[in-house]
């Protein structure tokens, strides 16, 4: 799975302009699964059959990537630039950045002042998005046109993908393409014969800016149950508001609540089960620091029964993620077995 998300993780696709991760994912998923569809807003979704009459099962995993967006050619040819999706502005200065021209990809870096400028400035202060800018190397802004870069080009961090140890690797847009390869790993690997209804993943655009391909596919969807995959925010690191609830290493993460999402509380119970039983790594997330897809998928229709699986992570929403390939495993081996001891739609609402 890690050549999988390595590849997942080198495509272009902030939110809103996630089409080449859905082209990836439908070269990859052709044989593995019964049909695939694009809706209107962009939301790719798969269905694979069970062997028999059973729950639709609805699995959503975000294509997006947090990105930037050109707004301004100034005559010098420095760029400004817009957010897609939730940034610090803390840790914007001097990263490097990928913009997608009618020209190709493009490297770039996002500006800062020389160390030696410091006692010149106010050092405590942190200029926002709207007072930074990125650098491709041109002169002025006829060289930035030549280039085939325009307002409206798309950025994203530039890829990489390092192994900073046997198990931890680092990268850009682990969210949520962890999410994603694993499950069209769960796809792949799942053979009809071993579950009962239907599988539907939702490859789902723009988490990042509201969770609105997740709206846009609950609407469409019958689903009796539904596990949503996204990456989660660690808190085992030793900056003073961390808690020592969530870290890396330790499992995947069934959720029980967060800003978008009160986990549903029989398929919460179904899912530490199943990992118990299993012995699959597993810890509880109480975070209400985010929100997933799962959120909009919940309220969908006449609601949905929903649980989350998180994948633990580090240094979210920056361009250096890092997460543990045994979290990622642990993930994809809980989702699979939940899908092949799935309950009756029914054995997941309220008892009255």
């Amino acid at each position: 799975m890690k050549e999988l998300l390595k590849n997942l993780t080198s495509i272009h696709g902030p939110c809103g302009f996630e089409e080449d991760v859905a082209k990836y994912i439908t070269n990859r998923l052709k044989g593995s699964v019964d049909s695939i569809e694009v809706d209107g807003v962009g939301n790719l979704i798969v269905r694979k059959k069970g062997h028999q009459d059973g729950p639709n099962i609805v699995v959503p995993a975000h294509m997006d990537e947090i990105g930037f967006i050109i707004k301004k050619i100034e005559e010098n040819g420095l760029l400004r630039f817009e957010k897609l999706g939730g940034h610090d502005d803390r840790i914007l200065l001097s990263q490097r950045v990928q913009i997608n021209t009618s020209n190709g990809l493009r490297s770039g870096v996002i500006g800062t002042i020389s160390a030696h400028m410091k006692k010149f400035d106010d050092p405590n202060k942190v200029r926002t998005h709207q007072q930074l800018y990125i650098d491709v190397g041109a002169s002025n802004k006829q060289e930035v046109i030549d280039f085939g870069i325009k307002v409206g080009d798309t950025v994203t961090w530039q890829p990489h993908f390092d192994e900073l140890s046997e198990s931890r690797i680092v990268g850009k847009a682990f969210d949520d393409r962890a999410g994603c390869a694993v499950l069209i790993q769960a796809l792949e690997d799942l053979d009809s014969n071993e579950f009962a209804g239907e599988i539907i993943g939702v490859f789902s655009v723009q988490e990042e800016v509201g969770l609105r391909g997740a709206r846009v596919a609950g609407h469409q969807l019958d689903a009796d149950v539904s596990i949503a995959l996204d990456t989660t925010a660690v808190s085992d690191t030793t900056e003073e508001m961390m808690d020592q609830t969530l870290a890396l290493g330790a499992g995947t993460g069934i959720k029980v609540l967060d800003v978008s999402l009160i986990a549903n509380k029989k398929v919460r119970n179904h899912l530490v089960e199943l990992a118990e039983a299993n012995n699959i790594n597993h810890q509880l997330e109480v975070f209400p620091g985010i929100g997933t897809d799962a959120g909009e998928l919940s309220l969908a229709k006449h609601g949905i029964p929903t649980g989350v699986l998180s994948i633990p992570s580090r240094y979210a929403h920056s361009s250096i993620e890092v997460i543990d390939m045994n979290d990622l495993e642990a993930t994809k081996d809980l989702l699979i077995s939940f899908i092949k001891n799935v309950k009756k739609a029914e054995e997941y609402k309220f008892t009255i």
